[in-house]
């Protein structure tokens, strides 16, 4: 017999500890960009080791995930949850102290196997802890909109500790919320059954090392190119790794990635859209801090607060989401929300010299920022609908991975994009790298645009007509349609 509970439920703590912890982990995400130039002056890092300082924590984080996930089914969700937040808060410490680069690299992969434990497992215990229905569509939204805010944010928090006290501050801070987090979980949060069964230990590796494999690949073209022998080979074997991973996962007894999980139109659908939707992202983030720092001369701090527009925006319009998601199928503010991105990124990526602040950049941020606002929230919670609650975990891995790979493989095309530029004067030679790889962005969104409205809208459409004959129907006595 179980025993009791210290606590009643209390569905405000279970949500504000999941999100604040999901927050901290984007928030490190992208608190490193508008700190980069502060670190790789104290650390004398290299412009290789410096790109590894950001992408050791994407290779770890991308392929760790689906394992992260089935950790959490296997051994329990709230307990993996702690011991992930405990890595992640251990390697924060770690990295402020780097005395380094390699110490600060280590650190940051560290951070991406405790990252890739707790973002599954946050979306698959809010899952579990909320019914389907309103209180859930409003939990999922508010931790879709986390997403996209503690990614902006972490522009504006990165550049202001960086100006006014360190880049090591940005680490530091999140020692004493992973702390809080991992003493408050236990007391507030419901531990998941665990599933019977096994680790599917060759899907594991397959889909471990395809998934490093192929993140590697991509990192390297930044400095390589596509065309050197370590990508192509890096790449080659990542592809072929996720092929024979597919094939286990077809006749695996206990799966890892429960192909089921692509059989709906809407998950499949929201699975590649946010792959889209992300690497057009991080595009932005990256391209738009170099172009405020170095064509437009911003110091870190300037260059932070230069994204508030966005951040504002966004937040604004993501708390409205839960009320909309009420009222409409989930699919319409989605297909709204990335065509409002759309044409927010294809206004900035026409940025260049003589562009100024408000009218260049500010003004095409509040249309990313509304779009992002509208987007996120529904791409989550179409990646996990309808997944039995056996698969929670791996639908919320499955949505992590997309995640994290599209970050990574649209930064790597975007940094190729702008590759192509012809040389020139160094500054106009940047804004114009700058525009080439926010149009790639567009492109990206172009995709996810297609997708949503081929896959997800007629989908989500069916699934309300199909419900809303029922709804109609007061009772049995009720006079038969004719």
């Amino acid at each position: 017999m179980k025993p009791a509970p210290a606590i009643a439920p209390r569905p405000a703590a279970i949500l504000a500890i999941i999100l604040v912890s999901y927050f901290m982990i984007l928030l490190d995400n992208s608190v490193i960009f508008t700190a980069l130039p502060s670190l790789q002056a104290e650390l004398r890092l290299s412009a290789g080791e410096l790109s590894w300082v950001q992408d050791a924590y994407t290779l770890v984080f991308g392929g760790l995930l689906l394992l992260g996930a089935r950790a959490g089914d296997l051994l329990g969700r709230r307990r993996t949850f702690v011991f992930g937040l405990l890595v992640f808060s251990i390697a924060s410490l770690l990295i402020g102290l780097a005395p380094a680069g390699w110490w600060a690299i280590t650190g940051r992969a560290i951070q991406g196997i405790g990252a890739a434990i707790v973002a599954p497992a946050s979306l698959s215990l809010l899952t579990a802890s909320f019914p389907e229905g309103r209180e859930r569509t409003r939990a999922v939204a508010l931790y879709g909109a986390t997403a996209g805010i503690g990614a902006s944010l972490g522009l504006v928090v990165g550049g202001a500790l960086a100006h006014w006290i360190s880049w090591r501050a940005g680490f530091f801070v999140n020692v004493p919320i992973g702390a809080a987090m991992t003493v408050l979980a236990p007391r507030f949060l419901p531990e998941s059954d665990r599933a019977r069964g096994r680790f599917d230990l060759f899907g594991t590796l397959s889909a471990t090392f395809g998934l490093g494999a192929l993140v590697f690949g991509i990192i390297n073209t930044a400095d390589a190119g596509w065309d050197s022998p370590v990508t192509l080979t890096a790449v080659s074997a990542g592809v072929v790794l996720l092929i024979v991973f597919v094939l286990i996962e077809r006749r695996a007894a206990q799966p890892i990635m429960p192909l089921r999980l692509f059989g709906s139109r809407r998950r499949a659908g929201a699975y590649v859209a946010r792959f889209l939707y992300l690497g057009a992202m991080i595009a932005f983030f990256f391209f738009t801090t170099l172009f405020l720092q170095e064509v437009l001369g911003f110091d870190p701090l300037q260059a932070g607060l230069g994204f508030l527009p966005m951040t504002a925006v966004n937040f604004a319009v993501a708390m409205s989401v839960p009320r909309l998601l009420g009222r409409m199928p989930g699919s319409i503010p989605l297909a709204a929300g990335i065509l409002i991105t759309l044409a927010g990124m294809f206004w900035l990526s026409r940025v260049g010299v003589g562009s100024g602040y408000q009218t260049g950049v500010a003004l095409p941020m509040v249309l990313i920022g509304a779009g992002q606002g509208l987007a996120f929230a529904p791409l989550t919670s179409f990646g996990i609908i309808g997944a039995p609650v056996a698969d929670a975990g791996a639908a919320s891995g499955l949505v992590n991975t997309f995640h994290q790979v599209g970050t990574c493989l649209g930064l790597a095309i975007a940094v190729a994009a702008a590759a192509t530029v012809p040389a020139g004067p160094t500054t106009a030679h940047l804004a114009a790298q700058v525009s080439a790889a926010l149009s790639t962005g567009s492109v990206l969104l172009l995709l996810a645009l297609v997708v949503t409205a081929a896959l997800i809208v007629p989908a989500d459409l069916a699934a309300q007509r199909r419900r809303t004959p029922r709804a109609a129907v007061p009772s049995p006595e009720a006079e038969p349609a004719r």
